[in-house]
């Protein structure tokens, strides 16, 4: 076990508190990578342990939002590909046991957002689910900022043509 600097002991704190405070949408954010609740939460577990092994890679304080959704993004990748059960399956939205925080309102769009492909629906959902800035989605997902920008207006031209369709 490694003896933490004053520094570091602070950071962990903040980091703990962002956490609880946001589980909700850690496991939300999973959930959009795997689409199955057990699986989610294995992920953001997985997330939460890294994070504070790896505390001494958090450079700046006020990074944690997307430093630790990095981290989740990254396990749910990994997750995936040790586990090859993950297909697509065009127009099917499995039936999960509702626990309160993992449903959105609206059927329609969740069906909508589930057929889109992921790296538009990542996109999309960092963005009005998470209320994250462009920026922080490049960081998480590694990206370019305008590749970002693309993949949000393409994913949102999809997503309303798909929810215009719905309704004819």
């Amino acid at each position: 076990m490694k003896l933490l600097s004053l520094v570091e002991r602070k950071k962990e704190k903040q980091v703990r508190k962002y956490i609880v405070e946001n589980k909700e949408s850690l496991y939300r954010f999973a959930h959009t990578y795997v689409k199955n609740e057990d699986d989610a939460l294995d992920i953001v577990h997985d997330a939460v342990c890294k994070s504070l092994v790896n505390i001494n890679t958090l450079k700046n304080i006020d990074s944690i939002k997307p430093w630790i959704y990095q981290i989740v993004s990254n396990c749910a990748i990994d997750y995936i590909r040790t586990n090859k059960k993950y297909v697509a399956i065009s127009g099917e939205i499995q039936e999960e046991k509702a626990i309160g925080y993992d449903t959105y309102e609206d059927i329609d769009l969740q069906e909508a957002l589930q057929r889109l492909p992921e790296k538009y629906r990542i996109v999309i959902v960092l963005r009005y689910f998470e209320d994250m800035k462009i920026g922080d989605i490049a960081q998480i997902l590694n990206e370019n900022e305008n590749t970002i920008k693309t993949r949000l207006y393409k994913g949102l031209s999809k997503l309303k043509i798909d929810l215009i369709e719905e309704e004819e």
